[in-house]
C-alpha cells in the first residue's frame, strides 16, 4: 500500500517502570526535566545526571497513569540506571523495576499526509493493550506493548537504521555505556530539546547545569555530520574534522550508500580542539539540525 505507515522494531531499547504514589515526585528530584508536566499522549525527554552534571542516561518518559511511568533507555543501561536510582528511594512510596523483558518497543512513522493513520491517532493514548505516545511534534510515535500482545496497526516493516537516521536528523541524542557520564547536559543540546527545566526545584547535577546555563560558555555542542565516503562509526569514537575541530561520536547510522550519518559533540569554532580527544581525521560534511544551537 502506498500510504501504509512504517513500523520499526526497537529491540535494543529497554524499559524502566516507576510506580507508586510518589513516582512523579521521585523522578522530579532525579531528572532534569519537569516530570510534573508529563502528559499521557506526548513523551518527554529527560536527562539523568551525576553530581558533576554529566549525563548518565537520556530517558524518554511515557505516562501510563499519574502514578505509573515508563522510562525508555538503551537496554544496556536499563539495569545500571535502575540500581543508581534505587539508592535514592529512601522512604519514597515508589517501586522501581527493569521491565525490559516485559515490553515490546516499536517506532511508528506516518506518511507525509498521515492518511495512513486512524483519525484518532493524534491524542490517542492506547490502542488495545498498546500505549501510544507521540515524539514531540514529528509524525512519529512510540508503541509500547506487552510482549505477548499483537502489534496494533497494520504497517510495513522498517529497519532499525532508518529509525536511527530519523533520530539523528531530529538532533536527538542518546547515551550508551560507551558514552555514559562523558558529556555535560548542554553538550548534548538537552537544554534546546526541552529536556532541562531551569525553573524547577533541585535535582542531581543541577548546580553544574545551571551554572553552565547562566554563567558559562558551552564551547562543545552536539552537531550533525555525514561522512564523504563509506565509513563505520560507533558511539564513543573520536576524531578530528578537516578544519581541526575535535569530536566524539554520540550516535551513528549507516546510509544505504555506505556513508555514515552521525551526531557528535564537537567544538563550535573552527581550529578549536580538545586535547582529550584523539583519533584520525574524519572526512565529513556538516548537516543542518532542526533547531538552533546557542552561540558559545
Amino acid at each position: 500500500m502506498l500510504n501504509e505507515p512504517t513500523r520499526h522494531e526497537l529491540a535494543d531499547l529497554g524499559v524502566l517502570r516507576v510506580r507508586g504514589a510518589d513516582a512523579t515526585r521521585f523522578l522530579q528530584g532525579q531528572l532534569s526535566s519537569d516530570t510534573e508536566r508529563l502528559a499521557t499522549d506526548v513523551s518527554q525527554l529527560a536527562g539523568y545526571h551525576n553530581p558533576q552534571g554529566r549525563t548518565i542516561a537520556v530517558l524518554r518518559l511515557a505516562m501510563l497513569a499519574a502514578d505509573d511511568l515508563l522510562a525508555i533507555v538503551p537496554r544496556e543501561l536499563a539495569h545500571p540506571v535502575q540500581l543508581r536510582l534505587a539508592k535514592y528511594l529512601l522512604r519514597a512510596k515508589v517501586k522501581l523495576a527493569d521491565e525490559s523483558n516485559l515490553w515490546r518497543l516499536e517506532g511508528l512513522r506516518a506518511s507525509r499526509d498521515r492518511q495512513d493513520l486512524p483519525a484518532s491517532m493524534n491524542g490517542q493514548t492506547r490502542i488495545g493493550d498498546t500505549v501510544v505516545v507521540r515524539i514531540t511534534d514529528s509524525p512519529r510515535w512510540l508503541l509500547i506493548s506487552p510482549c505477548e500482545a499483537a502489534s496494533p496497526l497494520a504497517a510495513e516493516a522498517g529497519d532499525r537504521e532508518t529509525w536511527r537516521r530519523l533520530d539523528i536528523a531530529a538532533g536527538l541524542p542518546q547515551v550508551y555505556t560507551a558514552t555514559s557520564e562523558e558529556f555535560v547536559a548542554q553538550m548534548l543540546n538537552l537544554d534546546v530539546l526541552g529536556a532541562i527545566a531551569f525553573d524547577k526545584g533541585c535535582y542531581t547535577g543541577q548546580e553544574v547545569i545551571a551554572r553552565a546555563h547562566y554563567r558559562g560558555r558551552v564551547k562543545r555542542r552536539l552537531q550533525r555530520f555525514v561522512s564523504t565516503g563509506p565509513l563505520r562509526l560507533a558511539p564513543g569514537d573520536t576524531g578530528r574534522l578537516a578544519d581541526g575541530r575535535s569530536l566524539k561520536v554520540v550516535e551513528a547510522a549507516q546510509r544505504p550508500d555506505g556513508r555514515c550519518e552521525f551526531l557528535a559533540v564537537a567544538t563550535l569554532a573552527a581550529g578549536d580542539s580538545d586535547a582529550a580527544e584523539s583519533g584520525g581525521t574524519l572526512d565529513a560534511d556538516t548537516l543542518p539540525l532542526p533547531y538552533e544551537i546557542p552561540a558559545a
